[in-house]
């Protein structure tokens, strides 16, 4: 018994002077202050404290009357939305309908020289990031009660919703954003027209 314990002692004692000075001098303060084994300990407290707190927020989230989703709506329906949780969206066939029944206004979104390349017939360009230069100019002859069609290119083009957004606060409450509008029209092979903006 004495033996095996003396050659285990000697064992270990090989494996302690074989450790590199700083790592022998770490273990032997580590020993003696008992913080060994510590290091686990705070992982396994930090990670269930974390748990602790995501299921409580989960259970908080189910009680309130006004929860969040915990998996959220990225389509463009629910993107393009106003206050009041009105969609801004309509459809290619709406759109289609309203432009042949003249009834409607155009409002291309996009930069000028994107515009010049090709638009929707008729439609008139306010584009998003120059909207106080060019407004007086393009909106003037537009009653507020017009329904305004605003399109840029792109599922992800905000540049239509903001325009939307800008005349809605602007008293235009009949503006509708087509999603992806130029590539859409085009692929449809509905009128289209290149050059300047008709009141731009």
């Amino acid at each position: 018994m004495k033996k095996r314990w003396l050659v285990e002692m000697i064992c270990a004692e090989e494996q302690y002077i074989n450790l590199p000075g700083e790592t022998r001098n770490m273990k032997r303060y580590m020993e003696s202050t008992g913080l060994e084994g510590i290091g686990f300990r705070m992982f396994w407290q930090a990670g269930a404290i974390v748990l602790l707190a995501v299921t409580i927020g989960v259970l908080v989230n189910q009680i309130r009357s006004d929860r969040l989703p915990l998996v959220a709506d990225w389509s463009p329906e629910a993107r393009l939305t106003f206050e009041s949780g009105t969609s801004m969206v309509i459809s290619l066939e709406e759109a289609r309908e309203s432009f042949f029944s003249q009834k409607v206004v155009f409002l291309d979104a996009r930069p000028p020289e994107l515009y010049q390349e090709g638009h929707i017939q008729s439609a008139r360009n306010l584009p998003w990031e120059a909207v106080e230069e060019y407004f007086d100019a393009v909106m003037t002859d537009i009653p507020q009660d017009s329904l305004i069609i605003i399109y840029c290119d792109g599922v992800n083009c905000e540049l239509s919703k903001d325009l939307a957004l800008e005349l809605f606060y602007r008293g235009y409450e009949k503006v509708r954003v087509l999603v992806n509008g130029w590539s859409l029209w085009k692929e449809n092979q509905l009128p289209i027209k290149t050059g300047h903006s008709p009141g731009a």
